[in-house]
């Protein structure tokens, strides 16, 4: 049964991937190994209304722009206030958990605690 625990450079890792409402608040997230990216499981986190959006702006030399959501990349600290304070809850942090179910329970456990503070 696979744990979701992946191989990166110092030694084995998991992956949170999230989708959050403008409150920071996450409807949606998938574990992973640390190897996979984000692109990999982008179209089961975004299986919802709505489709995605370009937030991060493209680079000045680019040849093809691409356009992004001003307002949105605006908001994109939400995201990142999202992560640090499930970083500041230890057992998702430290991912004590060895099952993958049960480090999906905790990190339910602290989806549950952003939904009602």
């Amino acid at each position: 049964m696979a744990q979701d625990i992946g191989s990166s450079r110092g030694s084995r890792t998991s992956k949170v991937h999230a989708v959050v409402d403008e409150h920071g608040r996450p409807p949606r997230f998938i574990i992973t190994g640390g190897q996979v990216y984000d692109d990999k499981v982008l179209a089961d986190l975004l299986d919802g209304p709505g489709s995605p959006l370009a937030v991060v702006p493209t680079k000045i030399n680019v040849k093809i722009q691409i356009p992004h959501d001003t307002n949105l990349y605006k908001m994109r600290n939400i995201v990142e206030r999202f992560f640090c304070t499930m970083k500041d809850m230890r057992r998702p942090a430290t991912r004590f958990e060895e099952l993958s179910q049960n480090f999906l329970a905790m990190v339910h456990i602290f989806a549950i605690r952003m939904w009602i503070n």
